[in-house]
């Protein structure tokens, strides 16, 4: 049952399967992936869908969402596929949805920072809350893996942002600053990762993901990188509201999709894998890169002060990258440049 799927979406899908990882491991199971309409599972959902379509692999998915019109907009294409089933509940209710899932990807959260001041609880909860459920789901099933979608806001404010972070690298958070609501929640949902694996033997694995970016992302979430994507595809002027000095490891897509894979399947129970780029891009130079690139759409970066009442909450962070040196034991590392991929994000709008 084929899927039509933009060409760029395509490329990337035939290059993750390409990456050499052990797949037949997933061949005739069942996989359980909670905010499965999400940027980044939403992609991992379509690597399965693409695993059966070209290697017949008999791979069952359970796309968990909680609303189904919003899931619709993004997995519409997928509906009414035997091999997908699409569950609609909230992930901090116990699990209700059918079959007995051998994987368990824990990926529900909100991820945009206007949900850090609007939903506060509702972030800190998907990740406490639904971990545990997610946890429960995996024990009754006697799941052979278990991944949890963190992040690296877990670090916090490192003393030297120049020096790479590592899986052992940890900084202040303040839990009394709404913002952190993410960060400390993604911490929790570790804690609790550590705990099930410690007391019930359950398989758990962690991925800590940065800045990810790449096709079908929501253009209107927040983040300054979308929103820079957005004005170049809607042929606007690239709009800043801060002075672009903030440096960050911007992650294509597939390249952090074949790495969340390779932790599932290679990764070590019990234990969290950075997952990122090396490299670091100002905000500045992003948006004068996104001006270079499509010169024919004339855009011009332009300064704006940030509305009083805009409810983007930004991180206090101002830079740091990963030590990927950990995953790179496992044979992962981000191929595409940052050129190549914002290149490719905003042609996958087109």
């Amino acid at each position: 049952m084929p899927t039509t799927r933009h060409p760029i979406i395509e490329e990337d899908l035939r290059k993750i399967v390409s990456s050499g990882l052990p797949w037949e491991r997933l061949f005739g199971k069942t996989v359980l992936i909670s905010g499965a309409n999400g940027f980044v599972p939403s992609y991992m959902l379509e690597t399965l869908i693409y695993l059966n379509e070209t290697a017949r692999a008999g791979i069952h998915a359970i796309a968990l969402v909680r609303n189904k019109e919003r899931a619709m907009r993004r997995l519409g294409h997928l509906a009414g596929r035997p091999d997908l089933n699409i569950v609609v509940q909230d992930v901090r209710e116990p699990y209700g949805g059918p079959f007995a899932a051998d994987f368990v990807i824990h990926a529900a959260s909100p991820a945009s920072p206007k949900s850090y001041s609007s939903d506060p609880v509702g972030t800190f909860a998907a990740n406490i809350m639904g971990t545990w459920r997610m946890l429960e789901a995996a024990r009754d099933s006697r799941s052979e893996g278990f991944l949890f979608f963190s992040s690296g806001e877990v670090y916090g404010r490192v003393e030297d942002p120049s020096v790479p972070v590592s899986e052992t690298s940890f900084g202040y958070i303040d839990p009394l600053v709404v913002r952190s609501c993410y960060a400390e929640g993604k911490r929790g949902g570790e804690t609790l990762c550590a705990c099930w694996h410690s007391q019930f033997g359950i398989p758990t694995k962690i991925v800590r993901l940065s800045h990810t970016y790449g096709p079908r992302m929501d253009l209107d979430d927040g983040r300054v990188f979308a929103d820079f994507v957005a004005d170049v595809v809607a042929g606007r002027d690239i709009v800043m509201k801060s002075n672009g000095s903030a440096r960050r490891p911007f992650c294509y897509l597939a390249d952090a999709i074949e790495g969340i894979f390779t932790v599932l399947l290679h990764g070590k129970n019990g234990e969290a894998y950075n997952v990122g780029a090396v490299s670091e891009t100002s905000i500045l130079e992003l948006a004068e890169l996104l001006c270079q690139l499509f010169p024919e759409r004339k855009c011009r970066v332009v300064r704006q002060e940030r509305s009083p009442d805009d409810p983007y909450l930004g991180s206090s962070i101002s830079g740091g990258h990963f030590d990927i040196s950990k995953i790179r034991s496992l044979g992962w590392t981000p191929t595409t440049e940052v050129r190549q991929g914002f290149l490719r994000t905003v042609k996958s709008y087109e």
